[in-house]
């Protein structure tokens, strides 16, 4: 399989011959006609839709405008008018990843975390105790919440029977070193589980790549890896590593990542064993309209096969400031603002066996990130307290946001700003002035959350 930093791979003209094209004989009046009466949507009404229709060349504004007042409205009648966020903390367990995906710059290669290696890395990886603790201290600031989405460390296994099966197997086909060739042992994905299970927190990890790696080498199914995850304390699972569900796309972006098939399969399974899911698009890159319409179409397909289990949609704009994509010439930039408010708006319109969608201020900045609350969503992430993914990639939107930016903002648009777990069962609407805190973490009292400072104040992220 090629990769896009293969010369003879990229175009002269920077367009891929793709086989998945955004062409239709549907028309842009009769898509949006469908998507205002409820009617459910076909591939081609999304295209007309998110390309405001296949007639012009670029953004019609006038049809654009159109397309994100019927999201607007459709979400006002699926959720009304509350903005939701919750208290949240990122734990990433590890960087180290030989994946090699082309859109990432979180990863530190992991032959650089080996113990005889000379050089130095600035990734971290953190034993179980190490990331139990940082859990524990955020659960003192209030947290609901812990994500966690880690590096493809070739130590990391599901657990000790997994370490005894890939010390067996070829290691050059399972992307696979023993623990004690690293100067930090991750531990198992099971002790890490059970570590960041602190309390009554809900423990937010374990992507489909994620779980593809923690059952290499075995006959495992996704059921079999899930189930004993969810034993060790895993209560849902990030829909991330789905980039675009089009294999041609993902071909040239991540080339060494699981297929669509692996990643729709391994949520499949997590949904059977009862855990929730959220699912994502990265979006903005060499993907075109069409694509992006797909991968909603997978999306909405699998949450009509889990049951519901898909509490949210999350798309996310690529960042690509400091990306092997950007750096090797093969994108030049990102998507524009247009284009991130029809991708939050079709989202809406598309998706109508999903009743929440993100947007995400890491991703778009406040300004845009509020705007687009008038564009189809109705979330607007999290607390965060440690944000490296996006940062690592360039992202200038910082990575903790307290209770009161929440509250001044969501009420500056005209909404009513409300507290939620990360199913979204339990609600806690704010009222009144401030300062606000959490109330739904297991240790939280109302306390204002604060964002740590260094020696000369400047905000640091809660694991530093």
């Amino acid at each position: 399989m090629t990769s896009a930093l293969d010369p003879e791979a990229v175009p002269d003209d920077g367009d891929f011959e793709f086989d998945v094209v955004p062409e239709t004989d549907q028309g842009f009046e009769n898509a949006l006609a469908k998507a205002r009466s409820g009617e459910r949507l076909d591939v081609a009404d999304g295209i007309e839709l998110i390309t405001t229709g296949t007639d012009v060349d670029g953004i019609d504004h006038e049809r654009k405008e159109r397309v994100l007042q019927a999201a607007d409205e459709r979400r006002r009648d699926v959720v009304g008018e509350d903005v939701t966020f919750v208290a949240n903390l990122n734990n990433n367990v590890t960087t180290a990843c030989n994946t090699g995906c082309l859109f990432c710059n979180f990863k530190d290669t992991a032959h650089t975390f080996e113990d005889d290696y000379e050089g130095e890395t600035d990734g971290f990886t953190k034993t179980p105790a190490e990331s139990r603790a940082v859990v524990a201290d955020a659960l003192d600031m209030g947290i609901y919440e812990v994500t966690s989405v880690s590096g493809l460390h070739p130590a990391f296994a599901l657990d000790d029977e997994h370490h005894e099966i890939l010390r067996a197997s070829d290691w050059r086909e399972t992307n696979y070193k023993p623990p004690e060739r690293y100067a930090t042992d991750p531990g198992t994905y099971v002790e890490q589980m059970d570590a960041m299970s602190v309390g009554d927190v809900h423990l937010h990890s374990m992507t489909p790549e994620e779980g593809y790696h923690a059952r290499r080498g075995t006959d495992w199914t996704y059921e079999d890896v899930y189930g004993r995850l969810a034993d060790a304390g895993l209560d849902s699972v990030p829909g991330t590593a789905a980039e675009i569900l089009v294999d041609e796309v993902r071909d040239v972006i991540c080339p060494g990542k699981i297929d669509t098939g692996e990643w729709l399969a391994a949520m499949e399974a997590a949904g059977n064993v009862g855990l929730d899911l959220t699912a994502t698009i990265m979006y903005g890159h060499v993907e075109n309209e069409a694509h992006r319409v797909v991968h909603l179409d997978e999306v909405r397909a699998l949450q009509d096969r889990v049951d519901g289990a898909i509490t949210e949609f999350v798309p996310l704009s690529f960042v690509h400031q400091q990306t092997p994509l950007f750096e090797h010439g093969v994108v030049d930039g990102g998507a524009s603002p247009a284009e991130d408010a029809l991708m939050i708006a079709v989202s809406r319109l598309y998706l109508d066996n999903v009743d929440h969608v993100q947007s995400s201020w890491v991703k778009y900045g406040d300004e845009r990130g509020l705007k687009y609350l008038h564009c189809g969503a109705d979330d607007f992430m999290g607390t965060i307290l440690s944000e490296e993914i996006t940062k690592r990639a360039g992202g200038e939107y910082g990575e903790f946001r307290s209770f009161d930016d929440y509250v001044e903002m969501i009420r500056s648009i005209g909404r009513r700003p409300v507290e939620r777990s990360t199913d979204y069962r339990q609600r806690r609407p704010i009222e009144g002035e401030g300062p606000h805190g959490p109330l739904l973490g297991p240790r939280a009292d109302g306390t204002p959350m604060l964002a740590r400072r260094d020696a000369d104040g400047e905000s640091v992220a809660a694991d530093d």
